[in-house]
């Protein structure tokens, strides 16, 4: 099983991470953890890279930056050891068009995403990456919602 795991930094990542963690998934199980960093993060991440990261900029690199996805790979690890984990860094303009393109690229089976429970008006202003992810998916797509948000509902 390929499973798409598209994070950023936020509680709601590390839930879906959690989410992830929790399950008991086939043997062979594939995760890729993916974050889809800002603009200004590829620009900082490829000043500090090497020259050979820069050629492979598709691969995690030891920037501080973007520490979480390192955190979020070594507690997949951790906790599921029988999942095969590859943290990926990929750039684009919009993170839902780059998610989607990488699930169908790598012929995904299930993409996880965590929710941030953003309201309505902050939704029409700028959009939700996971309701765009899950309208347009060729493949299953699970939200996770925030570990915060079911305690406090």
């Amino acid at each position: 099983m390929k499973i798409l795991l598209a994070i950023d930094d936020s509680q709601a990542s590390r839930s879906a991470v959690d989410e992830v963690c929790r399950r008991p998934w086939p043997a062979e199980t594939e995760v890729r953890l993916l974050s889809v960093p800002s603009r200004i993060e590829m620009m900082i991440l490829r000043e500090n890279a090497s020259p050979s990261m820069t050629d492979k900029i598709g691969k995690l690199s030891d920037s501080h930056s973007l520490g979480f996805v390192k955190d979020a790979a070594t507690i997949l690890e951790n906790r599921a050891p029988n999942l095969r984990v590859m943290p990926m860094l990929l750039g684009g303009r919009n993170a839902n068009e780059v998610i989607l393109r990488e699930a169908e690229r790598w012929n995904a089976d299930l993409i996880v995403v965590g929710s941030h429970g953003y309201g309505p008006i902050r939704r029409f202003l700028f959009g939700s990456v996971s309701a765009a992810v899950a309208l347009n998916a060729k493949c299953s797509v699970e939200i996770v919602r925030n570990n915060l948000e079911k305690l406090s509902a």
